[in-house]
């Protein structure tokens, strides 16, 4: 009887909590670049199918500065990186030093800016030109948790804020640069911030989340501009993917210690891998190719674990697993879907942007958000047959579109470089 009366009284709690304690975002999956592993993906979310700036829009907040970073979620607050003071006008760039790297809080219903926190930028920052400027000086997306956000600006090292704004810690992660600067976004895994500083020092990183200090390096990281991956293998145990020029490689997370690799691209690399079960979905390159590889090898696992590899993909855009396919918003302004089981193309169609796509494809519900950089985010139905639901405008011809958006309940979260929107179902003003 007393257990019975446990259960019940458990219910009624759980029910009060869902319909009455409940906050009215479910905002914990997008903590991170392209949120739950960079699955890009919230499959309950029912977000609007239509809006522009006087439908749908919850909030409007104007950005202190540029940056192609995305915006992520925590506890009812929104976090983002920019870049003032320098390079905002690529006629007349200004000067280096006045360049400020900012990470900001906003408060998720309102859109107010609760805090903006900058540090001065490295001596060793690439000075500006068109293709800096392109993503300009905060690319890489923040990560956070229930203690701090941790915030990542290429030569100019990691931060870390607690939810207040007060600094813990700021950490160098090699000083070099190249091509269009800082891409990878940190990720975390238990006591640990773990970034991919390629680029910076030809190397991964794991440091004390709490404290900065540098837990392991691991060395000889090639071309890789992507950001980390995780992957639960069947046993429960947890591999670091990293790919990379040349190689795709396996990480034991806590130490850094390399477990497997397979060979890879033979070019530069910029998406993410994906990871569906155990499997890894790895794109880049010029040519654009995609490889998928089972996780769990050691050693050289090219000959045994390497499912297949064809010529497509994405140069920078990441790609997206829904019910055994494979999506992207292809950076050539492309869609591109192919089968996961063996890489057969399914469609190609042209996408109706002049420009390049930096955004990577995400999922809300059963629709496909592929943002575009001047043309608005085209929404597809999340199946392998090329259907078109509509195109969604904001702002001016000023602003660019270049970072991914993060689906937060049954919202939106739209990022330019002069703006940050929410989207969630309003009345029409």
């Amino acid at each position: 009887m007393a257990s019975q009366y446990f259960q019940l009284t458990l219910g009624l709690l759980v029910l009060i909590n869902i319909f009455i304690g409940s906050p009215s975002f479910a905002d914990d999956g997008w903590n991170r670049f392209r949120g739950a592993n960079a699955s890009g993906a919230i499959d309950s979310a029912q977000i609007p199918l239509t809006w522009s700036d006087t439908e749908n829009l919850a909030w409007k907040t104007a950005l202190p500065g540029h940056g192609s970073s995305s915006p992520i979620v925590r506890g009812g607050r929104v976090y983002l990186t920019a870049y003032s003071g320098y390079a905002l006008d690529v006629e007349k760039p200004g000067d280096l030093a006045n360049l400020r790297l900012h990470t900001l809080c906003v408060d998720l219903e309102s859109g107010k800016i609760v805090w903006d926190e900058t540090i001065e930028p490295s001596k060793h920052e690439q000075e500006a030109s068109h293709r800096i400027i392109d993503h300009g000086y905060a690319s890489p997306t923040p990560t956070v948790d229930d203690e701090a956000v941790y915030a990542a600006f290429g030569p100019s090292g990691l931060v870390a804020y607690d939810l207040t704004g007060k600094m813990l810690w700021q950490r160098s992660v090699g000083t070099n640069t190249k091509g269009f600067g800082a891409a990878s976004s940190p990720i975390l895994y238990k006591d640990l911030v773990i970034i991919n500083a390629s680029i910076e020092d030809q190397a991964a990183y794991g440091l004390n989340k709490k404290t900065g200090e540098v837990v392991w390096r691991t060395e000889d990281i090639r071309e890789a501009w992507t950001t980390p991956s995780l992957v639960v293998l069947p046993d429960g145990s947890t591999e670091l993917v990293i790919n990379q020029k040349n190689w795709i490689l396996g990480f034991e997370p806590e130490t850094g210690k390399e477990l497997w690799r397979c060979k890879g691209i033979e070019d530069y690399v910029v998406p993410c891998v994906v990871v569906e079960g155990d499997m890894l979905y790895c794109s880049g390159g010029r040519q654009n190719r995609t490889i998928a590889v089972r996780a769990g090898g050691r050693g050289d696992v090219t000959a045994t674990h390497k499912i297949w590899e064809i010529v497509a993909g994405a140069n920078v855009t990441s790609p997206l697993y829904h019910d055994g396919y494979l999506y992207w918003s292809h950076d050539k302004s492309m869609a591109l879907c192919v089968k996961a089981s063996d890489g057969q193309e399914i469609f190609r169609e042209r996408l109706a942007t002049s420009g390049r796509i930096y955004a990577s494809v995400v999922m809300a519900g059963d629709r496909l958000l592929m943002t575009t950089r001047d043309a608005g985010v085209i929404v597809l139905a999340a199946e392998p047959k090329y259907r078109e639901l509509g195109v969604n405008r904001l702002g001016s011809e000023s602003e660019s579109f270049n970072a991914t958006p993060a689906i937060v309940g049954n919202s939106v979260l739209i990022r330019s470089d002069q703006f940050l929107y929410r989207i969630a179902a309003t009345i029409k003003k």
